[in-house]
């Protein structure tokens, strides 16, 4: 007869025989919706990759049109994540470096084959600082997701230009010349898309509030005003897209300030409660 430490053994035994099970079918199993956002992010990537060939073959349309596919694509991982409960470390990781392909190379090397090459010596230098810049901006937003201790009035706020935004106003002078052929002197001039370039840079890696849509609330008596110009603005994008991006992109340029002005108001609210 087996004696009780005996019996105790065979159970440890048996336990640790059932954890390997589990652990070798995790290994060789992962449910679909925990790649479901990860193949996401792999669009995004692939878009901004596929924006490179075309600006080196100077496709300027189709480059254009997959870096704003790859902002698409990246808009909506993080909800597909969100909504399967499916985020992870890896794909924030990859989201990251998605972006920075995509927002930071793809955009910088369009600009440079568009306009930068023409300005010997200094062109490239542009965009190093764009795509460094980028750099510097995606690290700083990894850092600041596990800082807890962030003030309630920056729900509403950026820290600087998200990446997206950043990669549309560097493309703007390109946007703007498919319907503006008539000032192309000026928007390609290599003086205005390397000052461009630097302002962007300093836009995204600065302290600087922009607009943040995500938790803005909005009263029901807007609902159809905004459902008016959500048409609008489809139609808009549907029969004139790049000179749709391009003066939105100019426009969410100037409400910088104007942003810049409420989160002060929101500061100074916020202090007086305490």
């Amino acid at each position: 007869m087996k004696t009780l430490n005996d019996a105790i053994n065979d159970k440890l035994l048996l336990s640790k025989q059932k954890l390997k099970q589990i652990s070798k079918q995790k290994l060789n199993e992962i449910p679909f919706r925990k790649l479901a956002p990860n193949m996401v992010t792999m669009m995004a990537l692939c878009s901004g990759v596929t924006s490179i060939r075309y600006a080196i073959a100077d496709n300027w349309s189709k480059a254009v049109l997959c870096i704003f596919l790859a902002a698409l694509f990246d808009g909506l991982d993080g909800r597909v994540a969100r909504f399967l409960k499916a985020s992870s470390k890896f794909g924030a990781e990859l989201d990251s470096l998605s972006d920075f392909v995509s927002f930071g190379v793809a955009p910088a090397i369009l600009i440079y084959q568009w306009s930068l090459f023409s300005l010997p010596r200094f062109g490239w230098l542009f965009c190093l600082i764009f795509a460094m810049g980028m750099a510097m901006r995606l690290a700083r937003f990894n850092t600041m997701l596990d800082d807890e201790d962030v003030p309630e009035y920056w729900s509403h706020y950026f820290v600087g230009v998200p990446a997206p935004a950043a990669a549309a106003l560097g493309i703007m002078p390109v946007l703007l010349c498919f319907d503006f052929g008539e000032l192309e002197f000026v928007l390609r001039s290599h003086t205005f898309c390397a000052i461009l370039m630097c302002l962007v840079t300093f836009l995204m890696t600065s302290r600087i509030p922009t607009l943040s849509l995500k938790k803005t609330k909005v009263k029901t008596s807007m609902f159809l005003p905004l459902m008016l110009i959500a048409v609008l603005f489809i139609n808009f994008m549907l029969t004139q897209p790049s000179l749709t991006l391009g003066i939105m992109s100019f426009l969410y340029l100037l409400s910088i300030p104007f942003t810049a002005l409420s989160f002060i108001k929101d500061k100074r609210k916020f202090e007086k409660g305490k």
